[in-house]
């Protein structure tokens, strides 16, 4: 094994909750933008946490089950996952109650059945699955 990689991202927050705002930065560069109370918990402009929680998830997954079928002798075309975080009130306060991920694979040469249990090895395995395993995962896969 190599040497673990750290990769970082910061917030600042100006405000209360309801009449503040803030700026989300991604460690890269490749995302600096704003965030509210409005981009959170109604349909204003800009990014949130969960938002966020759903690319991360959407993108390691895709990956993961990229290499299972890679590594299984069937490199795929292409796997396009969309990830819907939920999020809300809960007793005691707010929380990420599931996350449903949708999985359209292109790839020659499997068929559905196998193509499933890479896809139910992949949510199991991805390091940000494993990271969220506090919350509900479930996912919806098939073959393009």
């Amino acid at each position: 094994m190599g040497p673990m990689t750290t990769r970082t991202s910061s917030a600042q927050w100006q405000g209360g909750l309801k009449d503040g705002s803030g700026t989300v930065s991604l460690g890269s560069g490749s995302y600096d933008g704003p965030y509210s109370f409005n981009s959170r918990f109604e349909s204003g402009d800009g990014t949130n946490p969960e938002e966020l929680i759903a690319a991360a998830h959407a993108g390691c997954f895709s990956m993961a089950l990229s290499n299972m079928l890679a590594s299984a002798g069937h490199p795929p075309t292409s796997v396009k996952t969309d990830a819907a975080v939920q999020f809300g009130p809960v007793e005691g306060g707010f929380a990420i109650t599931r996350i449903d991920l949708t999985t359209v694979g292109e790839v020659p040469g499997i068929d559905e059945a196998e193509f499933l249990k890479h896809a139910e090895n992949a949510k199991a395995g991805c390091p940000v699955s494993k990271a969220l395993a506090a919350v509900e995962i479930t996912l919806s896969a098939k073959l393009a």
